[in-house]
């Protein structure tokens, strides 16, 4: 008589699905970067006592007095959440965190260590390890929400910045700021308006005074040229080659084109100017044509900058552009 097989016996100890609880709380912590408060625990039912072991086990970490993190940190965000729940209502993250969370200022490698800024309405008061408080009655135009974290808006980010950084790096985060269209020159002048202390007006309004807008670093502003040559399907340009004594951003040798763009700081002095008339004057005697773009021409005015391109690309091919038959 053939044998029968032997059916497995049951576990034990079947696999748990986590509680209603359990879930709610999880369901909170994926919302806030794995970070929650005691009183956010208690609400999703969770009681005092469970939150109290469930710390001791290490399922829970402390990071600020009533705030836990849940898991492991695996980057800056729960950082920045920890510390703008650990200081109480209307906080918002600010300055070089909110800089960094918009992605307008550098990251950090050591952000484990980094103070994380935020800012408190003025009659409030917080100390908390490892954040900087400011204090600020912020407009509701002034604040707003990014990946789930009270943030400054980006107007308002800028103007924080602007009492730190550097005129070169604001710089960069300002023309970062509009590339990413996160914010208008007319957002940035609205701010302003809106902030009742002068601190940070002078900055900004020095670089959005320039004559090419703010600046971009050589190899950002040949990106964002290339991006937009690319984006028209415009034939690609050598780049940064030399022609006689002078080396140029982009050159279309067919068309014997050159395109220089004035958004690099070196372009902004007078001497630069003056050497940027004698490259120009002594590439046309060559029979080249000289176009130059701004940054502002390349960011703000894509379209027509790409059609400025192809029509002078389209004249030189079937025109002047052949050699011998330049001026």
């Amino acid at each position: 008589m053939p044998m029968r097989p032997t059916p497995a016996p049951a576990s034990a100890h079947p696999p748990r699905k986590p509680s209603e609880k359990g879930a709610t709380a999880l369901h909170l912590a994926r919302r806030q970067h794995g970070v929650m408060t005691r009183e956010d625990l208690m609400a999703s039912g969770l009681s005092s006592s469970t939150i109290t072991r469930l710390a001791r086990r290490g399922y829970l970490q402390r990071i600020h007095r009533g705030v836990y993190l849940l898991g492991v940190a695996r980057g800056p965000e729960c950082r920045w959440m920890a510390a703008v729940l650990a200081s109480g209502p209307d906080s918002v993250l600010s300055h070089e965190s909110a800089g960094q969370l918009w992605g307008v200022v550098p990251g950090r490698s050591d952000w484990k260590k980094a103070e994380v800024h935020v800012v408190l309405p003025e009659n409030r008061y917080s100390q908390r390890s490892g954040v900087m408080v400011h204090r600020s009655d912020l407009d509701p135009e002034d604040r707003t929400t990014h990946r789930g974290i009270p943030v400054t808006s980006p107007a308002r980010t800028l103007l924080d910045l602007a009492l730190g950084l550097p005129l070169r790096q604001l710089e960069r985060s300002v023309a970062e700021t509009f590339r990413k269209g996160l914010a208008t020159r007319r957002d940035l002048r609205r701010a302003m308006g809106r902030r009742r202390d002068q601190r940070g007006r002078r900055a900004i309004r020095t670089v959005l005074g320039l004559s090419n807008g703010p600046a971009l670093t050589r190899s950002e502003a040949e990106r964002r040229f290339l991006d937009l040559v690319r984006g028209a399907r415009l034939p690609p340009p050598k780049t940064n080659v030399k022609i006689g004594p002078w080396e140029v951003d982009a050159y279309w040798p067919r068309a014997r084109l050159v395109v220089e763009v004035d958004g690099f700081a070196y372009h902004s002095s007078r001497a630069a100017f003056e050497r940027d008339r004698r490259k120009d004057l002594w590439l046309g005697e060559r029979g080249l044509r000289v176009l130059r773009f701004t940054w502002r021409q390349i960011v703000e005015s894509p379209v027509e900058t790409a059609t400025t391109l192809r029509q002078a690309l389209v004249e030189r091919e079937l025109g002047d552009g052949a050699p011998g038959r330049g001026k």
